[in-house]
């Protein structure tokens, strides 16, 4: 359900020249672009697309892109107010708990509006054989002792809590090479980027002999082929659990989303100089 109850509107001088309203929005993944998309059809913003630049091949984006941090919430803030962003979108991955979390506080710093879009999690069904843990380090300990088939399906940045456990055998795949790979004695790369269909993933696992994969619960329809794929063959998922994000306006969709910003934006009330 979406949180509207921080959603209030402020309203906007439109005296003097009038300019585009200036947006930001931090994104990273396919809802981002697809707002930023949609928001540019309007063509009445000026907006920007921040990345933080772990995706060493990032897809084509419909906005102008800005990648790299900020400086932390400070620095965001400092940014926003140089920038005089208007209006400041939260598109990030639904575990960049940091990036939210500095979004929220910079937004009140530099006096600006902030919504979110918070892609709703997966919610196990029957047939789900899962271990929900609240960490990369908890899913580590999780595998056990006896040897076991591993398929990680994390981030880049995830993958090295997995040096701790070399007895398993591990099956990685990411969007870009994992490098240096890791000081494992018995582990494999895959480097493709989603969506992954329902029998491609049942395939992957079949003939990979997987017995286990480790997943967060990112929610969506690009990467939940892997959890289909594990409940029709009977394996074990350890899921991490989503970290707490700031309460701040929020959406469900892209839809929902981009009709307020619209709402609060209107056509005919451009920002005043």
């Amino acid at each position: 359900m979406d949180n509207q109850g921080a959603c209030a509107t402020r309203a906007f001088s439109c005296s003097g020249a009038k300019v585009l309203h200036s947006i930001l929005i931090l994104g990273g993944t396919t809802e981002a672009r697809q707002i930023a998309g949609r928001l540019a059809a309007l063509h009445r913003f000026r907006l920007e697309l921040s990345l933080a630049g772990r995706t060493k091949t990032p897809v084509e984006q419909p906005v102008p892109v800005r990648t790299g941090g900020f400086g932390g919430a400070d620095g965001l803030a400092h940014y926003l107010a140089h920038q005089r962003i208007d209006l400041m979108i939260d598109a990030t991955h639904p575990y960049a708990a940091q990036i939210s979390a500095n979004a929220a506080t910079a937004a009140r710093m530099a006096d600006i509006p902030l919504v979110a879009l918070r892609r709703p999690g997966w919610d196990r069904v029957p047939g789900d054989r899962w271990q929900e843990v609240e960490s990369v380090e908890q899913a580590v300990a999780n595998l056990g002792d006896a040897p076991r088939l591993v398929f990680l399906a994390l981030g880049r940045q995830e993958l090295l809590p997995f040096e701790a456990a070399p007895r398993h055998h591990y099956l990685v795949r990411s969007v870009d090479p994992v490098e240096p790979p890791l000081a494992l004695a018995d582990v494999r790369y895959i480097t493709a980027r989603g969506p992954f269909a329902l029998d491609e993933e049942v395939a992957l696992l079949r003939d990979n002999g997987i017995e286990v994969i480790v997943s967060k619960n990112s929610g969506g329809t690009a990467s939940y082929g892997k959890i289909a794929a594990a409940r029709a063959l009977g394996l074990d998922v350890i899921m991490i659990r989503r970290p707490a994000l700031p309460d701040v306006c929020s959406f469900q969709t892209v839809e929902a989303l981009v009709d307020h910003v619209a709402q609060a934006f209107p056509a005919d009330q451009l920002r005043g100089e």
